[in-house]
C-alpha cells in the first residue's frame, strides 16, 4: 500500500457518501447510535471493522476500502509523531 501525503479522515469521505441523508437517519440504517456515527464523521473517531462492513454494504462498497482509508489515515498521523531511536532486533 502506498502512503498518501496527509490522507483525509474516513469520516470526510463519508459525508460526502452521506450526501443529503442525516446523522441520524444514516445511524438508524446503519444500526448504529447517532453519536457513534456523528464521532466518525466528525473524525473523532476512528472506522472500527465492524463499522467498516457496515459502511459497505450500505454504500455498496468493501470494508477493506474503509478500513484502509483508516489505516491511511491512522499510519499517517502516527509517523508525524516523534520516537526515541528504537535499536534494531533483527538483521
Amino acid at each position: 500500500m502506498t502512503r498518501m501525503h496527509n490522507p483525509p479522515h474516513p469520516g470526510e469521505v463519508l459525508r460526502e457518501y452521506l450526501g443529503d441523508i442525516t446523522i441520524t437517519e444514516a445511524a438508524v440504517k446503519l444500526g448504529v447510535n447517532r453519536v457513534t456515527l456523528s464521532r466518525v464523521v466528525s473524525g473523532s473517531a476512528g472506522v472500527s471493522a465492524d463499522m467498516a462492513y457496515r459502511l459497505a454494504q450500505a454504500f455498496g462498497t468493501s470494508a477493506e476500502m474503509w478500513a484502509g482509508m483508516q489505516m491511511q489515515y491512522d499510519l499517517y498521523q502516527a509517523g508525524k509523531v516523534k520516537r526515541p531511536k528504537i535499536e534494531r532486533l533483527a538483521a
